[in-house]
């Protein structure tokens, strides 16, 4: 009796990770078991990253709100501080969004804090 093999099953995953590693350099798009160790990496660093980009953006703000507070006499900290005794509910991205694109706003937040 022959062996039955899943030709079509086989095919089909190797296929779905080659089209996943398309734009590869090298061997990397188009040999298998070359393929397959750089989609997993890839996947390693997407998912890493993706965490990762958080923590950036959210230091891009403070340094943004920083340079901003500094430059209407305060500093990061205090200003932070003084937020959250005055109840004023901004989250860093809305700050720094203020402090980039409409200075005049964020010096009006700047003087409600106190």
């Amino acid at each position: 009796m022959p062996r039955s093999v899943n030709a079509v099953a086989s095919r089909k995953r190797r296929k779905k990770i080659l089209k996943a590693t398309r734009g590869f350099f090298g061997a990397r798009r188009n040999v298998y078991t070359v393929a397959k160790n750089a989609l997993d990496k890839a996947m390693s660093y997407a998912y890493e990253h993706r965490k990762l980009k958080k923590r950036s953006f959210r230091r891009l703000w403070i340094a943004r709100i920083n340079a901003a507070a500094r430059i209407n006499g305060t500093t990061y900290s205090r200003l932070i501080n003084n937020l959250d005794k005055a109840n004023i509910e901004l989250n860093r991205k809305t700050l720094a969004d203020l402090a980039l694109n409409h200075p005049e706003a964020f010096k009006a937040v700047v003087q409600a804090a106190g």
